[in-house]
């Protein structure tokens, strides 16, 4: 499976590459924003891990960059330690997950398989199911042209669902998707989560469009009708 990890600084490149490479990941390694933007364009990668601050240009500018252009290969981003503003700005981006350094091998391992998995489905920059809107960058949700307010937490479940249209959710996936790979707070919490969508999604338009399948997972019907 290849890899390409675009990181400036050498040691942790190396590090990186290596440890990676002991997981059966063959990794293509460059060290400024230019050739990672090229070799992203031009390779055919299972997945992209991208450093933020790079020499020439910003892993925010390749990520919007590769995504303009419709490539749709899942990237990991890094991230600093305690930099919450650059994991929100990454995901608004277009990036598909994000890992804080100093960071564990085993769990980007974890994360990067996790992408491989989903693949490289098309993320387009406004999700639209049926009559409901989701724009990413704006953090912006409608449904018949009326705004909707949802907490942060809401607005992620609802954009996991969006992003698979018609397809069963599992719950697994929804909780590392939405709560992270190292949650462990009750699994009840999707359930909890998805009524307050339904309250503020569905019930006040007289829809029906989130699903549960009990015991499988949950579905966004894409239909106006619910």
């Amino acid at each position: 499976m290849r890899l390409l990890l675009v990181e400036d600084e050498e040691r942790l490149a190396a590090a990186i590459a290596s440890g990676l490479a002991a997981e059966g990941f063959v990794v293509d390694v460059v060290r400024n924003g230019a050739d990672g933007l090229w070799r992203a364009l031009e390779g055919n990668y299972a997945a992209v891990v991208l450093d933020i601050l790079l020499p020439d240009m910003t892993g925010y500018e390749i990520c919007a960059a590769l995504r303009a252009r419709k490539v749709w290969v899942p990237i990991l981003m890094l991230t600093a330690m305690d930099g919450e503003h650059d994991e929100a700005r990454a995901l608004d981006t277009g990036a598909d997950d994000f890992l804080s350094k100093p960071f564990s091998y085993l769990v980007l391992v974890a994360r990067l398989r996790a992408l491989v998995r989903r693949g490289s489905a098309p993320r387009p920059a406004v999700l639209r199911v049926g009559d409901l809107e989701l724009d990413p960058a704006s953090r912006a949700v409608r449904r018949a042209g009326q705004a909707i307010a949802l907490t942060p937490r809401e607005f992620a479940l609802l954009e996991a669902l969006m992003r698979s249209p018609d397809e069963v959710i599992p719950k697994q996936r929804i909780l590392d998707a939405v709560w992270g790979l190292d949650f462990q707070g009750a699994p009840n919490v999707v359930e909890v989560y998805i009524g307050y969508l339904r309250r503020k999604i569905d019930a006040p338009f007289g829809r029906a469009s989130l699903e549960t399948l009990r015991g499988v997972g949950y579905r966004l019907k894409d239909h106006h009708d619910g």
